[in-house]
């Protein structure tokens, strides 16, 4: 199978690819820094195409004869401290960019079979301890709608004949990479040990009630072939672990994997909010969702458990290949 992905060189588009290849598929992968990556090892093998999702171009061509389209690209969340022109960037990059995805597979004379977009559990917004499925409604925050415009752009292909899957992803693991990149230094250098992040309320200590849907690297790269291959993939699929933990137990895990003492209080939600900015209620708030659709589908979860997930996460190897943060990354979800 030929597939065409956006964001191949993200959290989890290189996770992707690699298991693409593996298993005798051909990746044909869009990127802004296409010499950069030709030549780098870890991605030698790879038909890499010069293109930037935000612009149409002659990259588009490029869908014609694939198979599939797997479409990860979007501004990434954690890049930089939030203002107006970066939430701009971060709905446009994900609106536009699929926009004009689903155009050059409008135009391609033969056209993918299937297209499996990008999105986040943010769709459903902050909604304390409710469990929340692919039947849930959505949210009303930045966030959530940012998200409910992502699905609705890539939904249009449907009407090219496509099947579409839309993956909304929760918080990915996966070492030095988006949400752990922020919190394991927090958790490393907390005077006393680790701690809760979030839930606090304004000034009050931060307890960690909060829910955090998570997934291993791994398993969301799982769900994406399942999306790929599974006739029945069709609309929303959660892409999380069937095991999602309070902040609290997420902290006291994190801990364990990185050697830290973990202590039950942590910093006030406005203290995060000072150094981080609005992306703060990212990790200050969440969301308990199931992935129901995946598990009828028969995924089974590699790491079901946060433990250990995270333990796994911290005893691997760091991929030879670290892109530098470009300004349109590879998305990173929740």
């Amino acid at each position: 199978m030929r597939v065409f992905v956006t964001g191949g060189t993200g959290l989890i588009g290189r996770h992707l690819i690699q298991k693409l290849q593996d298993r005798g598929d051909q990746p044909v992968v869009l990127s802004r820094r296409a010499d950069e990556v030709r030549r780098d090892r870890a991605m030698r093998g790879f038909q890499v195409i010069q293109g930037d999702p935000m612009t149409a171009g002659p990259w588009q061509s490029a869908v014609d004869g694939c198979d599939a389209v797997v479409h990860l690209a979007g501004q990434n969340i954690f890049a930089k401290r939030w203002n107006t022109e970066i939430k701009r960037q971060i709905r446009d990059s994900r609106v536009y960019g699929t926009e004009h995805v689903v155009s050059a597979i409008a135009q391609a004379r033969s056209r993918p079979k299937v297209l499996v977009s990008s999105s986040a559990i943010g769709y459903y917004g902050p909604r304390g301890d409710e469990e929340l499925t692919e039947e849930s409604a959505p949210g009303s925050d930045f966030m959530a709608v940012v998200c409910r415009e992502w699905e609705e752009s890539a939904h249009v292909a449907e009407q090219f004949g496509l099947r579409v899957a839309r993956i909304r992803t929760g918080v990915v693991l996966d070492r030095n990479e988006g949400a752990l990149a922020i919190m394991t230094p927090i958790f490393k250098w907390l005077p006393g040990g680790a701690a809760p992040i979030g839930s606090g309320g304004g000034l009050k200590p931060a307890l960690g009630q909060q829910w955090m849907s998570w997934i291993h690297v791994d398993d969301i790269a799982g769900i994406y072939l399942l999306a790929l291959d599974n006739p029945a993939a069709e609309g929303p699929i959660n892409g999380t672990a069937p095991n999602p933990a309070r902040n609290a137990d997420f902290g006291r895990a994190l801990a364990k994997a990185v050697h830290r003492p973990f202590v039950p209080v942590g910093p006030p939600d406005s203290l995060l909010g000072l150094v981080l900015g609005d992306v703060a209620q990212v990790v200050t708030k969440g969301q308990r969702v199931l992935p129901a659709k995946a598990q009828a589908l028969g995924y089974s979860f590699k790491y079901p458990k946060l433990q250990e997930a995270l333990d796994a996460v911290f005893t691997k190897p760091i991929p030879k290949f670290q892109p530098a943060p470009p300004k349109m990354a590879p998305a990173s979800h929740h």
